[in-house]
């Protein structure tokens, strides 16, 4: 199969000699198993040999057993297991000289130098001390004649990589943490299972979230299910706080809600360092409100389960990342820590990130809320500033009067997320002033005249709903135009925001080359992506798409585990897409496939061929060395196959099914699945909750400031370019792009931008999955620093 065209190649970085460990420490996570996976695979991968620390700072200290050389097949059917599977402990003796002086002699006596370290900043901590620590180690074995004197030499450095492993997203210097999507998959689970019963009994719940010095958890889990009240440590609520809480709750169940959801941190405290608990705001609801009030603490369930497929993919990545900087590490390199900015991987300095860190702590000590808050970095405050725009209902008397009418319609299929993204244009739109109109069924319903206003509390419990409420069509414009223009002039539109696909994209550009025929769509005009495909131009990601792989991830390990308890098969998983490979090769990273095939990388029966004896040669060698069932036993090849398309007419899906399981006969057999519109099923995941609900709020920001920039002599004129743009996710940004700009970016005919990112991850799938292949690592992480990374001029507010 077709590889990208690499500036440098995997062949250039050479392992060759060297030796790497890898440890989980502190508290569990899920996804730690899958950067564990990718570390020993691409540490193999490079000819470096890899060897596990089993439980933590403790194996190394106690050495024997617990440090054990790690294979291939070590590490295989562990990517979608929970926790770590090599287990983590805390250890007071590594704290001690001594306990680290015992630790140095069990890496030395395996010629062990570089550590992989997974978990938070107690555990980095611990590695960086021992890093600085490591020459005058290995002197006191010399003399205490534990290890030779040319082992100094040969040892003479410890180069130290960290990934942050952390429910709780605590740790400063990266957006996401490994495990907290996860973690987020787990709250909201149980927040969309108690909505139900409490609409029946007209309850309130008090949810207590972990969070024991950081509300993360707590804030975006309230975004993500609109709850009435929140209360996080960063940010204690101001004195008074109990009434204005009531209050809230009352006047939400007088507009007719029938439940109330508040969600406490478990580190939650007031204005004065008092703590207040779970069962504080319950006395206190039912003391002032007499409402009917449970209280659910969630405790260690956030910790388990299977990990999400947004963490999969981002331990795989980290994993990868981890020994590439191992790699390129000298004596001079400081220990760095691997974190997510935006959409792009980076390394950063180990301790500035844990000294940030220490002060976000310092700061709340201190009082210092306000500097907590903007400590944790551009995702945290975006997250508390659109809580609190969504949530907290000004009243009438004290809303801006824009007098514009701002028009909201999806269209394009249904992606979950999408009505997340239109509650929060509403909610927006209202406290910005204006008056907003909802678009039933695209611009079919357009032209046909189905709008209505639509108000502040129309759009309650919007968040977790799945598909579209308003309806969506994939309908275009340019037949109907003149409708179009003559409902725009009915109603006032004097903006849109349209939620959509790729069929918004191209709408948006046919309204646009109709202004000059009808002035009534002079008016500004904003798209936000929203496709289960992620194939609009001018974004990376797109609403709808990180639910989507969840479903394929999920469809993929019960697979797995319904072929374990048989023999051994291969499944072929037909996955949506169309001419897109975003979902068919992300999912198979996020599954563990053999291999995805997809119409960006021409593939021919040569192609196929290679693959089916790649497969046979790790099924025979499975069975030769008597590995157990579970091992290798289902490999999914993911596949992104119109069935109407040219170029692949003759490989369908059809066609490999009957491939491989003819080729395989004697060694697998074979079955096929094609998962079709489950994959736009559903509720909405936290991510795609959360990012359709800021992206959103973002575009309906940038509709007011074009009104204001365009209001002249009394009416609304807007004609620039840069007044009908997109609102997407580049790399480390969230950017407005005028459509116009993006036409020379996008394929047409097979409805795709011409250059995609995640192109880069394919070869890490092959590679994780035992091909030799080449790797693209010029766009690799390079070390940067915290401080500029936090105030670059950038929105990272699309990492959740």
């Amino acid at each position: 199969m077709a590889q990208p065209d690499n500036k440098k190649f995997f062949e250039n970085l050479t392992g060759a000699g060297k030796a790497i460990a890898v440890l989980t420490s502190g508290g569990d996570a899920q996804g730690m198993n899958a950067a564990v996976r990718a570390v020993v695979r691409m540490g193999i991968y490079v000819g470096a040999k890899v060897y596990f620390i089993h439980e933590g700072y403790q194996g190394m200290v106690d050495g024997g057993d617990n440090i054990k050389e790690a294979k291939w097949e070590s590490v295989s059917s562990m990517l979608q297991v929970g926790g770590t599977v090599i287990g983590s402990a805390r250890c007071k003796e590594f704290r001690t000289h001594e306990g680290r002086l015992k630790a140095a002699h069990n890496l030395v006596q395996r010629g062990i130098t570089n550590l992989c370290v997974i978990g938070g900043d107690g555990s980095l901590t611990g590695a960086n001390l021992f890093r600085e620590e490591w020459s005058g180690l290995l002197t006191e074995l010399v003399q205490q004649g534990l290890i030779e004197e040319d082992a100094v030499q040969r040892y003479s450095a410890l180069h130290i990589v960290g990934m942050v492993g952390s429910i709780d997203n605590d740790f400063c210097g990266t957006d996401m943490t490994i495990g907290t999507d996860s973690a987020l998959h787990r709250i909201i689970e149980v927040v969309d299972a108690i909505m139900t019963t409490a609409q029946s009994h007209q309850r309130t719940f008090v949810l207590e979230v972990m969070g024991r010095h950081c509300g993360y958890l707590a804030l975006v889990s309230a975004l993500a299910c609109g709850a009435d009240w929140v209360l996080i440590p960063e940010m204690p609520p101001e004195d008074g706080w109990e009434e204005k809480m009531c209050e809230k709750l009352s006047a939400t169940r007088s507009r007719g809600s029938r439940l109330n959801i508040i969600i406490v941190a478990e580190g939650a405290i007031d204005r004065h360092g008092k703590a207040i608990t779970s069962s504080t705001v319950k006395d206190l609801v039912v003391r002032h409100l007499g409402f009917d009030t449970r209280v659910t603490i969630l405790g260690h369930v956030q910790r388990g389960g299977t990990p999400s497929a947004f963490d999969r993919i981002l331990a795989s990545r980290m994993g990868v990342e981890a020994v590439l900087a191992l790699l390129e590490t000298t004596a001079n390199t400081p220990a760095c820590v691997v974190s997510l900015c935006g959409n792009q991987a980076v390394r950063l300095p180990l301790m500035e990130c844990v000294q940030m860190t220490q002060e976000v702590q310092k700061a709340m000590d201190e009082k210092r809320f306000e500097e907590a808050v903007r400590l944790r970095g551009r995702s945290f405050e975006n997250n508390l500033r659109t809580y609190k725009l969504l949530a907290h209902r000004k009243p009438e008397s004290e809303l801006p009067h824009s007098n514009f009418n701002v028009a909201v319609l999806n269209v394009g299929a249904p992606a979950a997320g999408m009505n997340a993204a239109v509650r929060s244009a509403v909610r927006v739109g209202i406290s910005e002033g204006h008056k907003m109109f909802a678009v039933n069924d695209g611009f079919e319903g357009f032209y046909k005249g189905q709008i209505r206003e639509i108000k502040w509390g129309d759009v309650g419990g919007w968040t977790g709903q799945g598909g579209s409420l308003l309806g969506t069509k994939r309908t275009l414009p340019a037949k109907h135009v003149d409708k179009i223009a003559e409902q725009m002039r009915k109603y006032n539109i004097n903006a849109l925001l349209v939620v959509g696909g790729f069929e918004a994209y191209l709408g948006i550009m046919e309204l646009l080359a109709a202004r000059g025929t009808y002035e009534e769509l002079c008016v500004p005009m904003v798209m936000v992506p929203a496709t289960v495909s992620n194939n609009v131009p001018g974004s990376d990601l797109s609403i709808g798409a990180d639910t989507a792989l969840n479903a394929i991830t999920d469809t993929c390990d019960r697979i797995k585990q319904s072929a374990s308890g048989t023999k051994r098969r291969v499944f072929i998983i037909e996955t949506m897409g169309g001419y897109c490979g975003y979902l068919a090769s992300v999912g198979g990273l996020a599954a563990g496939a053999d291999a995805a095939y997809i119409y960006e990388e021409p593939f021919d029966i040569r192609d196929l061929q290679s693959n089916v004896e790649h497969l046979t040669e790790k099924m025979k060698t499975s069975i030769q060395r008597g590995l157990p069932l579970p091992v290798l036993s289902c490999l999914c090849l993911c596949m992104s196959l119109s069935r109407n398309e040219n170029s692949n007419e003759n490989y369908t899906t059809d066609f490999i099914y009957q491939l491989y399981s003819e080729e395989g006969r004697g060694v697998f057999d074979c079955r096929k699945n094609v998962l079709g519109h489950m994959q736009q099923g559903g509720a909405p995941s936290p991510f795609d909750r959360n990012f359709g609900t800021k992206i959103s709020a973002k575009a309906m920001q940038w509709i007011s400031k074009k009104l204001k920039e365009s209001y002249r002599q009394g009416r609304v004129f807007a004609n620039t370019e840069d007044s009908a743009c997109l609102l997407g996710m580049r790399r480390r940004a969230l950017v407005f792009q005028p459509v116009v700009q993006l036409k020379e970016e996008t394929d047409f005919v097979h409805r795709i931008p011409k250059e995609q990112w995640w192109l880069k991850l394919r070869p890490l799938m092959k590679i994780l999955a035992k091909y030799k292949t080449s790797y693209d690592v010029s766009d690799s992480g390079q070390l940067e620093h915290v401080v500029c990374n936090r105030t670059k001029e950038s929105d990272t507010s699309s990492a959740i």
